[in-house]
């Protein structure tokens, strides 16, 4: 059973979702604007937002509110704050690639205790509360792939090739795993990343230079389907140093023993 609070979440990105699916069915009329290298943002993006920012503040009016297009709204709580990425994967989206999401997390203090991944095409919604597991459409109970070896593994990560320093390491970094595992996969959402690793569709993923929004909805929901995660030097995982090393327990350890081993 869903809490009252989750509940909320999904109603905020399942609306949202159904705008999204609209505008990807007309992707050819969307107005869009450069807003970084390879970080794109649409009215599509926009209206997603506002149509979550709508729906959680009508339910929770002193809540506040952390949004990637927004930014920082306080509220009078002091306690809780929404954390959102209403289009995580915007170039997919963009380019016709029915690979993005709308994600949410609820924080408490300091820490996460609810979130939302839901991808309106695919119609798969990725739901976890602190303590009560991970789902997939209220069905089924998510847990980590069991695989023990890194050649075993199918492992995802995020990389834009633009000639940054952190691109540099991440090619470094890919030219030492690559040979290593079964397979490297990029989907471009890293909210997709840290939910189908929860569900055991990739067994480890890794990335730098993320945002909150893109590892809070995610970060619940590999805890609760029983991964790990830690940042490039092994401290337990944040969502707010911008780096991820995922995995059920055995391959986060190995994943991140390659990492670590690259300056």
């Amino acid at each position: 059973m869903r809490s009252a609070l989750l509940n909320i979440m999904v109603q905020a990105a399942t609306k949202a979702g159904r705008s999204l699916t609209k505008d990807f069915g007309e992707i050819e009329n969307l107005q869009v604007s450069r807003k970084g290298p390879a970080d794109f943002v649409s009215n599509a993006d926009k209206r997603a937002e506002q149509i979550v920012f709508d729906e959680l503040r009508k339910a929770r009016p002193t809540y506040s509110f952390l949004m990637e297009e927004g930014g920082e709204v306080q509220g009078s709580d002091g306690q809780h704050r929404w954390i959102i990425d209403p289009l995580d994967g915007t170039t997919n989206f963009l380019h016709g690639i029915p690979m993005f999401a709308c994600a949410i997390a609820l924080e408490r203090g300091n820490e996460i205790v609810a979130s939302v991944i839901y991808n309106p095409v695919m119609d798969e919604l990725f739901t976890a509360e602190k303590g009560g597991g991970a789902w997939l459409n209220d069905r089924k109970r998510l847990r980590v792939a069991a695989r023990k070896h890194l050649a075993d593994s199918v492992v995802t990560t995020g990389i834009k090739i633009s000639g940054t320093d952190n691109d540099a390491l991440t090619l470094r970094q890919l030219a030492q795993l690559a040979p290593a595992v079964a397979g490297v996969r990029r989907t471009g959402s890293a909210s997709t990343d840290l939910a189908w690793l929860a569900a055991g569709r990739f067994d480890g993923y890794w990335e730098a230079k993320l945002a909150p929004w893109d590892v809070a909805p995610g970060w619940l929901l590999l805890r609760e389907a029983g991964g790990t995660m830690s940042d490039f030097s092994g401290t337990p995982g944040s969502i707010w140093n911008g780096e991820v090393v995922a995995g059920n327990e055995v391959v986060h350890a190995q994943l991140l023993k390659v990492i670590k081993a690259i300056a």
